[in-house]
């Protein structure tokens, strides 16, 4: 009669969520573990291999494990289950839910595992990005265009709109109608679970928990959690984009997840570098990041997007996290506290903000109509200085300042507020081809309103329609919507008093 053996350990040393464990000399990078203590059993992950012991870090309450405890090796890399029914749930990065509303899976069959840690797709199973993500943000969808597949980082300092922007992104996707609808993964990481719970019914208010999956590792629970969460949210997404569909995944933010991991390397005796982060924190954010892609025909033709969220101390996107992250990205969009605090909401800075991908991953219709709209808006903001001393100034000088003036009040949008692509066009059209410019500021949002009012009732066919569906903007199209503006103007438009 055979004895089956069972590769086991005991745990030497335990302490602020790190265990340190004997024995288990075969155990493989990421592999989950098994405690079992007095009170049950605790799931542990493998990280540091020794030569004599093994660094774990508890993904539980470390104050059942005591020392002497048996560790079971499960064989198993860490991974996740994940299938369509995670969707508008609210889950751990283990995926286990959180939201009080009982089990998602029904039994072990349903869904399919996937490890956490996975390779990136290689060069030669993408294509490049050629299709937009919209945003329902001007500024954004205009000047820094975000495409399926890629990495555009949201950086700027606390409170300037960086969430606002990736949910506003979420919630717009159920306007983009042409486009498959991506399942979007918001992934919210060292947060307050108060800001968690806000956000999540935000998206229920607004309709968007229907493609939404919300993954928590907030500020009360485990730093391994914290530092597990992107992961899992990369696994998810990947699950999604290899059927063949879109996903898009929030990480929010990269800081915390970098001082998470700080946190758990120093408390495995790993060397500190700089900012005593350890020396692999790039390699830890860029095969993160990596895993987004499009793929080609033959591998699906999904896609994943990212959209990581950055915050800087005063500005600074020299630290070293900022600095790091920019270079794994294909462009950012900086949100500068100056602008948001001069009321220009979304704060975007659109002289260090810059989209890699550019205007391939623009529609037709928005790639003519916002054509000169980053040069009026550069010239303005060379020409800021001087308007103070309006009155001194040449005519031409003047037309200009008063040119951006109105162009940065068409860009400025509420929050929630993300709008459909086709009201895009429209607005920018107007500012680019000068037709505000004989308001005043506090005149722009109101005349665009109106007018879009007037068009979406008056238009719908020969305008809104051909815009919606064939993102073209034809000169036949002009055409109409110049007399349509002529009209608005000279018998529509009435002034708010």
């Amino acid at each position: 009669m055979k004895v089956a053996g069972e590769p086991v350990g005991r745990v030497v040393e335990v302490g602020d969520g790190i265990a340190k464990v004997s024995g288990l000399s075969n155990a493989q990078s990421q592999e989950r573990l098994v405690f079992e203590t007095s009170k049950g059993t605790v799931d542990g992950i493998a990280l540091n291999l020794e030569e004599d012991l093994v660094g774990v870090v508890v993904l539980g309450h470390d104050g059942d494990i005591k020392e002497g405890d048996l560790v079971k090796s499960t064989g198993e890399v860490l991974s996740i289950r994940v299938s369509e029914s995670m969707i508008g749930r609210v889950v751990d990065p283990l995926g286990r839910p959180v939201d009080g509303r009982g089990p998602i899976f029904k039994d072990d069959s349903e869904g399919k595992m996937m490890l956490i840690e996975q390779k990136a797709p290689g060069v030669l199973d993408r294509e490049s990005v050629n299709t937009p993500i919209h945003t329902g943000i001007k500024a954004i969808d205009s000047m820094i265009p975000v495409g399926r597949g890629q990495r555009e980082l949201i950086i700027g300092d606390r409170q300037t709109g960086k969430t606002a922007i990736a949910i506003d992104t979420i919630i717009n996707q159920k306007n983009d109608t042409e486009f498959k609808t991506p399942i979007c993964i918001y992934v919210a990481i060292g947060q307050r679970e108060a800001k968690i719970a806000r956000l999540v019914e935000q998206l229920r208010k607004a309709g968007a928990l229907d493609y939404t999956i919300i993954i928590s590792a907030p500020n009360s629970g485990s730093v391994a959690l914290q530092y597990l969460a992107p992961f899992a949210g990369a696994a998810i997404g990947e699950y999604f984009m290899n059927s063949g569909g879109d996903a898009l995944v929030v990480y929010d933010d990269l800081t915390k997840h970098a001082q998470a991991y700080r946190q758990v390397s120093l408390l495995l005796r790993r060397p500190p570098g700089r900012e005593a982060y350890p020396g692999d924190v790039f390699y830890l954010h860029s095969r993160l990041l990596e895993r987004s892609a499009k793929m080609s025909k033959e591998k699906g033709g999904g896609s994943l997007t990212a959209l990581p969220i950055i915050e800087t101390q005063l500005g600074d996107v020299s630290a070293y996290i900022p600095t790091n992250v920019i270079s794994i990205t294909d462009g950012q969009i900086y949100l500068q506290p100056e602008l948001f605090n001069q009321g220009v909401r979304p704060a975007v800075n659109v002289g260090l903000s810059v989209s890699r991908v550019g205007s391939v991953a623009q529609t037709k219709a928005m790639k003519k109509v916002s054509g000169n709209l980053r040069l009026g808006l550069a010239q303005f903001r060379e020409l800021q200085a001087f308007v103070q001393f309006a009155s001194d100034l040449d005519e031409g000088t003047r037309k200009k300042i008063q040119h951006g003036v109105v162009l940065t009040e068409l860009l400025k949008q509420g929050e929630s507020q993300p709008l459909p692509f086709e009201e895009e066009v429209l607005s920018i059209y107007l500012g680019v081809n000068h037709h505000l410019d004989e308001l005043n500021k506090t005149e722009v949002a109101d005349f665009v309103r109106q007018y879009l009012e007037y068009v979406k009732t008056k238009h719908p066919k020969d305008i809104i329609a051909p815009i919606q569906k064939e993102k073209q903007f034809t000169d036949e199209i002009k055409g109409v919507m110049d007399m349509a503006i002529e009209t608005f103007k000279s018998s529509i438009y009435k002034k708010s008093e």
